[in-house]
């Protein structure tokens, strides 16, 4: 048999606005925005908006696939309809012929003649058919398009005449799932097309979200040329190696990045830079430092004058003055026996040499990180490498990663006494820095929660 929609005026107190025909299972939820229905728990709620203000519309007993009767809301606008669109509701039966005064505070009411079918008609002269017709249907799939804003996320359903099948499919085309006809309106024709609803609205969500996901690793895969460059070595006898590890959830890269370069006069210069903060501005604000460091370190500028023209670019393209990057810049000379230094804030590299400890190497007198202080200067100071030799930069992420369960960090000397361990097992290169990583994200319990960068320059005598 026929069941009426229910009306507010019939619902018990403790519904508001929801009857309750039977508690059943519904189908999975279709995503964020839409009940997270869990299997013997809820039952599937149709919300049913209908203007008809003599009841005539009645819904026919609806089942679910278990044959169990589920639960309906009705709305006599959209007004009402908001107030019943909870988290609950998985499917939106709309009544096409919702116009006029029943499409409430978002349809377009005018002044003037009236065609007949509740829209108001303005101008001296009374419409023609095919125009009433065109009004019509605007203002019917105006109605439908503020439904479909206000549940941008759950199934929709559009009602409407046999007659009317060139607006049904207009309904689906710009963004229902299907269309019933009126006057073949039965139970199991609804409960089919529920569920059939659910399911596409779920397929259209999931599509979504991969395409947003490839958009997403297109622009980090963008990002990631950025941030971590092909090394430019090209005649050098050096050999380069580097590890990276954002700290932030489901992030490819973060603020920290680094580069290599050979100049034509045979020096070998590295940089390794680390933007405070860890969203896709300070990833961003990396990227532009890293290219600019290359470009000017190529045009041949290098220490104090390179570092305070990166400052005046930093100052210009970050997003606050609360923004400030350290920086560590090494020009390692064409004989590969000694380098000049310069740190702005950043923690001084690490030295490793046969038949000696690694160390690091001592430095005073640095510059303070860029953006901090205007006018500041950073000196440079000559280092003596020796003839075999590895050099290994690295940001603070490394470095400040906890120790166990405790506050104490795993810091410098931790860092240096971590790489001696890896050093005696006879690790190098990509080894080392894998190994080296990996045991400060043990030590820590987990995922560092800083980003990472490490870069390793090595070089063998003879």
């Amino acid at each position: 048999m026929p069941v009426p929609v229910p009306r507010q005026r019939e619902t018990p107190a403790t519904e508001s606005g929801q009857a309750v025909l039977h508690t059943a299972a519904p189908p999975a939820s279709i995503g964020a925005g839409v009940a997270q229905a869990t299997p013997q728990t809820t039952a599937l709620t149709l919300l049913v908006i209908e203007d008809d203000p003599a009841g005539g519309l009645t819904i026919p007993e609806i089942l679910d696939a278990d044959g169990h009767r589920i639960r309906l809301r009705t709305a006599r606008n959209l007004t009402e309809a908001e107030r019943l669109l909870t988290p609950d509701v998985h499917c939106i039966l709309l009544d096409l012929s919702l116009t006029g005064s029943g499409a409430g505070a978002g349809a377009a009411a005018g002044s003037g003649a009236s065609n007949g079918s509740g829209i108001r008609v303005t101008g001296a002269a009374a419409p023609t058919a095919t125009a009433a017709t065109t009004a019509t249907l605007d203002q019917q799939l105006a109605v439908l398009h503020q439904v479909l804003r206000l549940a941008p996320r759950h199934a929709v359903l559009v009602l409407t005449d046999e007659d009317d099948a060139e607006r049904a499919a207009e309904a689906v085309r710009v963004g229902a799932q299907d269309f019933l006809f009126r006057d073949e309106l039965d139970g199991r024709l609804l409960s089919r097309a529920i569920r059939y609803a659910v399911e596409r609205k779920r397929a259209d969500i999931a599509q979504y979200k991969l395409a947003e996901s490839k958009l997403r690793a297109q622009e980090n895969a963008r990002l990631e040329r950025g941030l971590l460059p092909t090394p430019l070595l090209e005649g050098s006898d050096l050999r380069f190696a580097a590890r990276y590890r954002p700290g932030r959830s489901r992030a490819l890269l973060g603020g920290d990045f680094y580069d290599t370069v050979r100049t034509p006069d045979g020096t070998v210069h590295a940089m390794i830079g680390d933007v405070c903060g860890h969203g896709p501005d300070e990833a961003a604000l990396g990227v532009e430092l890293r290219i600019a460091w290359r470009a000017l370190t190529l045009a041949g500028l290098c220490g104090d004058d390179l570092l305070a023209t990166l400052q005046e670019v930093l100052e210009v393209e970050r997003p606050c003055e609360e923004i400030f990057a350290t920086l560590c810049t090494v020009d390692i000379a064409p004989d590969g026996r000694r380098a000049g230094l310069c740190l702005a804030g950043h923690p001084a590299p690490l030295i490793s040499r046969p038949g000696r400890r690694a160390q690091l190497l001592p430095y005073e007198n640095s510059g303070p990180a860029l953006g901090l202080l205007p006018r500041a200067r950073w000196p440079r100071r000559q280092v003596e490498l020796g003839g075999t030799w590895s050099l290994m930069l690295y940001t603070d992420g490394l470095i400040e990663g906890r120790i166990g369960e405790g506050k104490e960090r795993l810091g410098q000397d931790g860092m240096v006494e971590m790489i001696n361990r890896h050093l005696d097992r006879g690790l190098s290169g990509e080894g080392l820095l894998e190994a080296s990583v990996t045991e400060a994200r043990r030590l820590n319990g987990g995922e560092l929660t800083d980003d990472v960068a490490v870069v390793l320059l090595s070089r063998a005598e003879g």
